[in-house]
């Protein structure tokens, strides 16, 4: 089968967003699908004097996830010192009904390579995001995805992280997975009795933090510049989240903490809390049609029991 982004209109679409962006003829020369990195159909095509990044999404749920997406970056651009990808025009166009995101190619290296250094940079990023802070849980007016799920990033009146991350987090997540009929009941009391329970298993109170919100390590690209931030839904945090889904689907290993410690400190419980963090992402997989979604039922029966 051809491959989504392969399609002639398509292509004619993203050449012609990539001759705009640099004023001067910008042509194809080669195509490399990336699908098994990203949610969407995904690809680098080949030219010069760039490539081009493409994900492709379908209908009106994929230009807001594409939008969303695009005003999460432009946010830590400018928030923050975290690098993110140029964006080709204004990032995000449609193909026919379709929607598709645009960023000019980074040079990288995959995660099976990434060396000491680039795991001291991905570190070194995440506290460069966390070096900001805001006065309150949240960010109004700026909602944004989970993945496929929307994500409501409105401060609750209570003001509190614990209060913010019930309301906002596991509260939606845990209707989310029961009504996809793959929660069995006694998890999702579980996570009713943790979230009554969360302010004594929290930890201390956090100052609001700025967060790459999805931060699990394959969103961020190793180059020879750094650690670049990708696929982020951004707002003010507890920072413990985001250490938590770092090692979300797959390990990574202790330089990226003591690099992120040269920055910004860390609680000596946080290795506690992972999983408490890591609950809404879990529900999330769980409420899924994801390949994942068993084995995250696993972990999150084995979390749930952690704390209850």
């Amino acid at each position: 089968m051809t491959h989504p982004l392969l399609k002639a209109g398509v292509v004619r679409a993203v050449e012609r967003a990539a001759a705009a962006h640099r004023g001067s003829p910008w042509t194809s020369t080669g195509f490399t699908p990336l699908d098994a990195r990203a949610a969407h159909p995904a690809g680098i095509y080949q030219g010069e004097p760039f490539s081009v990044f493409a994900k492709l999404a379908a209908g009106r749920d994929g230009h807001a996830q594409f939008t969303a997406e695009l005003r999460g970056l432009d946010l830590i651009r400018q928030r923050s010192a975290a690098r993110t990808p140029v964006p080709v025009g204004a990032g995000v166009l449609s193909a026919g009904e379709d929607a598709l995101l645009l960023t000019e190619a980074l040079r990288e290296r995959p995660a099976a390579r990434r060396s000491r250094a680039d795991y001291e940079a991905l570190g070194h990023t995440l506290a460069a995001l966390h070096a900001v802070h805001d006065s309150n849980f949240g960010l109004a007016g700026f909602d944004g995805f989970f993945g496929p799920f929307r994500q409501d990033n409105r401060p609750v009146p209570a003001g509190t992280w614990t209060a913010f991350y019930a309301e906002r987090r596991l509260a939606p997540a845990l209707r989310l997975a029961a009504d996809s009929g793959h929660l069995p009941a006694e998890v999702a009391a579980g996570i009713d009795r943790i979230m009554a329970r969360l302010p004594e298993l929290a930890g201390p109170e956090p100052e609001p933090t700025l967060l790459h919100g999805d931060a699990q390590q394959n969103n961020f690209i190793s180059s020879d510049d750094g650690a670049v931030v990708i696929d982020a839904c951004p707002y003010f945090g507890n920072p413990e989240l985001d250490l938590a889904l770092l090692g979300y689907f797959a390990p990574v290993p202790a330089m990226v903490f003591d690099a992120y410690r040269e920055v910004c400190p860390l609680d000596r419980d946080f290795e506690d809390r992972i999983e408490l963090w890591r609950l809404f992402a879990y529900l999330a997989v769980a409420a899924s049609e994801s390949p994942l979604g068993r084995e995250f039922l696993g972990r999150l029966t084995s979390a749930v029991a952690r704390y209850r």
